[in-house]
């Protein structure tokens, strides 16, 4: 009787990334799975994180050990519904490698990021979903925090381009964008991110915010409501007065690798996420003309002597479509507490042993959630 077999492959978190490194499994041969435990440790250029069992059953294979490199979509492992044959695993693990030869090589480039003129606004953004700019389901729209940029989601937007066109952008000041962000408030902000959707046409989006970029999706779906067809807050802004200004003031100072690590660290719940990558990136950025400037004007308006200037968290309730929160236990830039006493309209996740950036620290459950407010 042939049993059902599943692999566990590389995943492709980014769309920049063609490779990762296995650092550490986490279960051996033979150990049962359940969908959603955590399997092994994939390591980037950018961040470490655990991939998840994409499929219940048992671990009857691993092909590659910790400390080897492969290409994205390689075969990882193989996953048995039940006792499986080591010849039914061989013929499995031949064709998987006979069709994924064949796939790297047909394999395009990934789609590189784009510019628009959005009313006076010169935002950079990238775009994925083949149904991208065409399809009559709103697309989801991606805003990222303070000092991030649209590689904020590298583990989401790939996966989520899968049911829908999913748009992340860089707001002003951030990224490739421009860096005049003029009041720096969340009303110019907020201002950028719908001009933004009515240069691409985009009359309603399901938005999805993180941090301070969660606050920019609040305040634009409260001053647009038409606008947005669902709100997903992940860590964010806006909802308590509480925020921790160490980072805030440390970002902006951050200079050097080291400094700029330290401050990283403090996103994640396991500082050692944090990849040589990220931190380079992260300071390129930094050095760029206008970048501080914009930062500190941005800083100063929205969080005002270390708090945050505007709370919008009783006004959740004026909103029709679907809103959820989405909170990391060990957050140490804005309080978990402030996920709680929200409108009864708000759906609440909070996530274990995940801190400021649960989008990354536990990527499935975070697209899970997304995908299933957006339909």
């Amino acid at each position: 009787m042939t049993v059902e077999l599943q692999a566990i492959t590389m995943p492709k978190w980014g769309l920049a990334m063609d490779e990762g490194m296995v650092v550490d499994w986490h279960v051996e041969e033979g150990a049962r799975l359940g969908i959603g435990d955590e399997v092994v440790d994939i390591e980037t250029t950018k961040i470490t994180n655990a991939l998840e069992s994409p499929a219940g059953g048992v671990l009857c294979r691993r092909l590659v050990a910790e400390g080897e490199t492969v290409p994205v979509g390689a075969l990882l492992g193989v996953i048995a519904a039940g006792a499986a044959e080591a010849a039914e695993i061989d013929a499995f693990v031949a064709r998987f490698e006979a069709v994924f030869a064949v796939a790297a090589a047909a394999t395009e480039p990934a789609s590189e990021p784009e510019i628009v003129e959005a009313a006076g606004w010169r935002l950079n953004y990238r775009r994925a979903g083949k149904s991208a700019g065409g399809s009559e389901t709103a697309p989801i729209v991606l805003v990222h925090g303070f000092g991030g940029d649209l590689n904020t989601w590298l583990f989401n937007q790939t996966d989520l381009a899968e049911t829908h066109a999913v748009y992340a952008l860089d707001l002003p000041g951030h990224g490739r964008s421009g860096k005049d962000v003029g009041a720096g408030d969340l009303a110019t902000l907020s201002g950028a991110l719908g001009a933004f959707l009515d240069a691409l046409g985009i009359g309603r989006a399901h938005l999805v915010g993180h941090s301070l970029g969660g606050a920019v999706a609040l305040e634009l779906a409260l001053g647009r409501p038409e606008a947005a067809a669902s709100l997903t807050l992940i860590a964010s802004a806006g909802l308590g007065p509480e925020i921790n200004g160490a980072y805030i003031d440390g970002f902006i100072a951050a200079g050097r690798r080291k400094e700029m690590k330290a401050v990283l660290q403090m996103l994640f719940a396991d500082p050692q996420a944090v990849g040589r990558d990220m931190v380079e990136e992260v300071l390129r950025y930094k050095r760029l003309d206008g970048v501080e400037a914009a930062l500190r004007a941005i800083a100063g308006a929205v969080f005002p002597g270390g708090r945050q200037g505007t709370v919008l968290a009783g006004r959740l309730s004026e909103l029709a479509p679907p809103v959820q929160v989405i909170r990391g236990r060990e957050d140490r830039i804005l309080p978990p507490a402030q996920a709680e006493g929200l409108p009864a309209n708000v759906a609440v996740t909070m996530i274990e042993n995940a801190g400021h950036m649960p989008q990354m620290e536990a990527a499935a459950e975070v697209n899970r959630l997304i995908r299933k407010i957006a339909g």
